[in-house]
């Protein structure tokens, strides 16, 4: 009796304890933040296997109220999701087993719609989980129910079935392939139930979703190639009754496995342009429908391109979403800019253009859409005009080749909208002049600088339009940001008069009115004119500065903190551009006042956009001021760690809670298949990454007198280098590493053995797993740095280890890419657009190999003959790069490959001569300029550092080096780097082995072959040696009385012009002397002077000044 009474009160408990989970799942839905958060930490803290009985108690029970429920299904597949590992298999095999039981159960008993899907949500997440690493799945109940239900009579069950399999399509685990005909079968039965079109939209989600989960399987996917027309008629279907989900499998399916839509290629795309144009569809539908074109035009670009009809029809559909724009009489006035609405048709319609340019290219594009665009810019109607100015800014990227041709005719055509009698149409016209100053750089801006400077100064003039003038100084930034000093000097009186003019008005205005718009736009095209203008800008610094001070110190209010932020950069850029003599007079105010903000910077908010202008400002002023900088680190250092701290809030979310999130909020997804996604909130990532450039920054320019600081920089970027949310992290992480170093070095070898040990692992590490090519060259970069910085001893066996192995890994990558390339060539779908892209593929590759090529060169230099043992394990995979077969051309990257050994490790080095050498002499006269770049330079290395072995082909070498030097268009720009090479190692044998040659005999030819001027390290060896002849009275250089002096004269001259030597160039020293010496002879002076141009007098006056 006593143990019956104890159970009855147990039971009590147990229903009360129930009864206030219940309250407590209705408080975790709570909308008062408090009461959710008390409820959030005491859900927490109840143990797993409580949670799952309570849960699935509230799942069961009918009588609870459905929104409880639900959120108890939803908590109870959030905790199978994330915690399942340390829960379940700790449960004894009963409770396993009826956990099991209860969840098959409820699904068949369950009444409400919305409650079931969530119950077969749970059921998939479980089995998710009970699949083994083998495949074994340990729930053969969850199979036999599918297989159950799916034939059954009654709909529900056959929807539940097909809800499991769409959200877990690897559900069959290792018996997949025994089940495959019958997975076809019953998808392919449902997809034909006529009369339950839920079942028909289900079924194709789940058939897409299987082929989703089995991308890389190409039998199956082939196997399963006659459901697509199901797909598609059901994506049809589901649209008109107003559920795009098929759809979206559509374009996932078009992104992730376009060869599966390949064998239907023509009527997928029929079927997307058919929805796209139905007007009777939501905009979304529409869109989603262009996106499965356009997605097509970049992962299937070769495919597409056959099908130029197709792509004539999709076109001009993108073209009328682009006029699907609402007359808003506010907008000319606007001061506070939306952000652009995505979900609108002229956007996505625009986007659609850029992205199909861009895939499939010009060739095909331009002559579609050239016609459309010109009548739609003659269409009395704004919303054409403004539609075709804004597609030929979105396609001017993809079809870069085609439009440079006719680039004249679209500029002039183009500006004439700038008078266009509605505002919106000049505004579009300032947007394409603004995106081919971008697209087009350089070229545009010396074709067209007269025109566009004069028509955008002149469109900036608007008053009554402040948008339109907002957004002509936005095209003048781009203009100028790309235009060479010398084009935009000529204009600079006029340029600053109407800037100056602009901002005074604006000025006032803003005191007046509070608009701004345009003030923050043209304080903008101020910094831009000022940072290409550099010091010709002097003039006008104090034209400006005086008022820029003004609106730093007065611009306090919230909505000024754009414009406050932007005029901060404008001071800096101006400072910069001015220099620091210029700059002092203002700099200690200018300080002031970004110290003063720095005070507040701890009360700004997260997204102030102060932030990003105000680190910015700091490292430009680091720049300008130097040394003195460093007095102004401890304020400045705080804030900046702590912007370079961020951590972003990332997210790992199955479907159902990704249907609750929003990108608006400033997520974006990734997806990971198999039902789930990552998220991560970008916010603050942009001024996290300028925030560690900055530190880069700081390091480089203060070196020693950043030692303080490098210890707490060093912890921060070393884990960085992992951080694969943004890549400008990652490669300031890189860059940062060699300049700590260097900064450290003052503080004794101890210090920088330790932060050097702190590093490397991460650094080789991250050479073997950095999935982006442009970050990757640029830490395998800083990693040699570090090893030059270093030196001998700074690596042990285990890092020597790893390092071969990871080097060995890039160098078999290189020839897997090559053969893949090749594989690529033979496909059906290959033209000349595909090689394009193959080839842009190869100079990636390319580019790695030489960063491989800039680490063995730091090994070598630190290490010398002591790393050859560990190079030999590399040397066959660097053999391959010359071999018979290998048709890509990597014969120069071989050499340089070699030629660290022949600098650092001879005569040791002569021992590997048999892989080099002939090839080496061969390869002078080769076909290919870079070949022969590289042999030559080769020989000078061999000459200079190669010794006693190498003289016989020292000898060797001259006649060949000779001929080429000497043959006709050797001197041609493809071909002006190979020779100069030559010329240099003809050179280096003179200087380093004069017996090899008849150094009188070659000399009289090597001086009338100078100036070298394109290649700047070999520009420095000649006029090193010429120096030295000079120097020591070499009677065939000097000629009989000094004759050749005013030749001499004219190379040293030549040299300064074109920049072949540098300020920094010890040689640059001593050709002054030779000019001073000739000075103190008058006749002679003026003989040698009297023969050169004005150019070239002025190149000699300077290196004078500056020598």
């Amino acid at each position: 009796r006593r143990s019956k009474r104890l159970s009855v009160s147990s039971l009590a408990a147990m229903a009360a304890e129930q009864q206030q989970f219940y309250a407590l799942l209705g408080n975790l839905m709570s909308p008062d933040n408090s009461i959710r958060k008390q409820a959030e930490e005491t859900y927490e803290s109840i143990p797993g296997h409580s949670k799952i009985t309570f849960l699935l108690q509230a799942i069961r029970n009918a009588a609870v109220a459905e929104e409880v429920r639900q959120m108890a299904a939803v908590l109870l597949r959030r905790l199978l999701s994330s915690t399942f590992d340390e829960i379940y298999p700790a449960l004894p095999p009963d409770a396993q087993n009826a956990i099991k039981s209860e969840i098959l159960l409820s699904i068949q008993m369950e009444t409400s719609p919305n409650m079931r899907k969530k119950i077969c949500d749970i059921a998939a997440e479980l089995a998710r989980n009970l699949i083994d690493d083998d495949g074994n799945i340990q729930w053969q109940e969850v199979l036999k129910f599918l297989f159950d239900s799916v034939s059954s009579q009654n709909v529900v069950l056959r929807e539940a079935a097909l809800h499991i399999f769409w959200n877990f399509p690897g559900i069959f685990g290792n018996q997949q392939q025994h089940y495959l005909d019958v997975i076809k079968r019953m998808l392919v039965q449902c997809m034909q139930d006529q009369e339950n079109p839920m079942i028909r939209t289900l079924s194709a989600r789940a058939a897409a979703s299987f082929i989703l989960a089995n991308e890389q399987n190409a039998p199956l996917l082939k196997h399963f190639a006659d459901l697509l027309p199901g797909i598609l008629q059901v994506v049809s279907e589901s649209c008109y009754q107003n559920d795009d989900s098929v759809l979206k499998s559509l374009v996932e399916i078009a992104d992730t496995v376009p060869k599966y839509l390949r064998p239907h290629l023509e009527p997928t795309l029929h079927l997307s342009l058919k929805l796209c144009s139905d007007t009777s569809l939501t905009n979304m539908q529409r869109q989603l429908a262009m996106e499965v074109i356009v997605t097509l035009s970049e992962t299937a670009s070769a495919s597409l391109r056959k099908h130029t009809n197709i792509v004539a029809q999709a076109i001009p559909q993108m073209l009328a979403m682009m006029v699907d724009l609402d007359d808003d009489e506010d907008w000319a006035n606007a001061d506070d800019l939306e952000d652009d609405d995505f979900e609108s048709n002229a956007v996505a319609g625009e986007s659609a253009l850029d992205r199909m340019a861009c895939g499939l290219g010009g060739k095909i594009v331009l002559p579609i859409i050239k016609e459309h665009i010109m009548q739609m810019l003659q269409n009395p109607d704004w919303k054409y005009r403004h539609a075709g100015l804004m597609a030929l800014s979105a396609i001017g990227e993809g079809c870069h080749q085609q439009m440079e041709g006719i680039l004249n005719e679209i500029v002039n055509f183009v500006l004439l909208f700038l008078q266009d009698p509605h505002p919106r149409v000049r505004y579009a016209a300032c947007n394409a002049i603004g995106q081919m100053a971008t697209d087009f750089a350089l070229g545009f801006q010396k074709k067209f600088h007269e025109k566009v400077i004069a028509a955008l100064l002149q469109t900036m003039e608007d008053q009554t339009n402040p948008r339109v003038q907002a957004h002509a100084a936005a095209a003048l930034i781009n203009f100028t940001e790309d235009c060479p000093k010398s084009l935009l000097v000529p204009y600079l009186d006029n340029l600053v008069k109407h800037l100056h003019v602009i901002m005074v008005a604006k000025l006032q205005e803003l005191i007046q009115k509070g608009t701004k718009l345009v003030l923050e736009q043209v304080v903008t095209s101020i910094a831009s004119v000022a940072d290409t203008a550099e010091e010709k800008f002097l003039p006008y610094y104090d034209l400006f500065m005086p008022s820029l001070k003004h609106i730093v110190e007065n611009a306090v209010q919230k909505e000024l903190r754009l414009l406050r932020g932007k005029t901060i950069e404008c001071i800096s850029l101006i400072g910069l551009a001015v220099g620091k003599e210029k700059f002092m007079q203002d700099a200690s105010d200018v300080m002031q006042l970004l110290l003063k903000t720095q005070t507040d910077f701890n009360d700004l908010e997260d997204d102030d956009p102060q932030i990003s202008y105000m680190i910015s400002a700091w490292a430009r002023m680091c720049k300008i001021l130097g040394k003195e900088f460093q007095q102004y680190l401890p304020v400045v250092m705080g804030p900046l760690m702590k912007t370079a701290s961020i951590k972003p809030e990332v997210a790992l979310l199955d479907t159902q809670d990704l249907e609750n999130m929003n990108e608006d909020d400033g997520w974006e997804f990734v997806s990971l298949g198999d039902q789930q996604s990552f998220g991560i909130k970008t916010a603050g990532l942009e001024e996290k990454a300028t925030a560690c450039q900055m530190l880069v920054c700081y390091a480089k320019e203060l070196k020693e007198g950043f030692v303080e600081y490098t210890e707490q920089v060093v912890k921060l970027m070393v884990p960085l280098l992992k951080f694969y949310f943004h890549d400008g992290v990652r490669v300031a992480a890189a860059e940062s590493m060699p300049l700590l170093l260097e900064c450290a070095r003052v503080r004794g070898p101890e210090y920088l053995t330790q932060m050097w040990h702190f590093m490397c692992d991460a650094l080789i590490k991250a050479i073997g797993t950095e999935p982006d090519s442009d970050v990757l060259s640029e830490i395998m970069h800083s990693f040699a740095k570090c090893i030059e910085v270093m030196g001998d001893g700074c690596l042990n066996s285990e890092h020597f280890e790893e390092l071969g192995g990871i080097l060995k890994g890039k160098l078999e990558e290189h020839f897997k890419n090559q053969e893949l390339r090749q594989v690529k060539r033979q496909d059906e779908d290959y033209d000349e657009q595909v090689e394009e892209t193959l080839q842009d593929e190869d100079d990636n590759d390319v580019y790695i190999l030489t960063k491989v090529s800039d680490i063995l060169h730091s090994m070598f230099s630190s290490y010398k003959e002591k790393v050859l043992p560990w190079f030999e394990q590399l040397l066959p995979l660097i053999v391959n790069l010359i071999s018979s077969h290998n048709t890509e051309g990597y014969v120069h990257y071989y050499f340089f490959f070699l030629f660290s050994v022949i600098e650092h490790c001879s005569p040791s080095s002569f021992k590997y001569a048999e892989y080099f050498l002939r090839p080496m002499l061969q390869s002078v006269c080769d076909n290919s300029p870079e070949v022969r770049q590289a042999a030559a330079y080769g020989i000078g290395v061999m000459a200079q550092f190669g010794g006693e072995n190498y003289r016989q082909f020292c000898t060797e070498a001259i006649p060949l080096l000779v001929g080429v030097i000497q043959a006709a268009e050797s001197k041609a720009k493809e071909n002006i780097n190979a020779t100069e090479n030559c010329i240099s190692a003809v050179g280096k044998i003179m200087k380093h082995r004069p017996e090899c040659v008849n150094v009188n005999e070659v000399l009289p030819h090597w001086l009338s072959w100078l100036p070298v001027q394109e290649d700047r390290e070999e520009a420095v060896h000649t006029f090193s040696y010429l120096c030295d002849l000079i120097e020591s009275n070499n009677p065939i250089v000097l000629g009989p009385n000094n004759s050749n002096l005013p030749r001499i004269f004219c190379i040293i001259a030549d040299g300064i012009v074109y920049e072949a030597v540098k300020h920094e160039d010890g040689c640059r020293k001593r050709l002054a002397n030779v000019i001073r010496q000739v000075q103190t002879s008058e006749g002679l002076w003026t003989q040698c002077v009297s023969q050169l141009n004005e150019a070239q007098q002025s190149a000699i006056q300077d290196l004078l000044n500056t020598a």
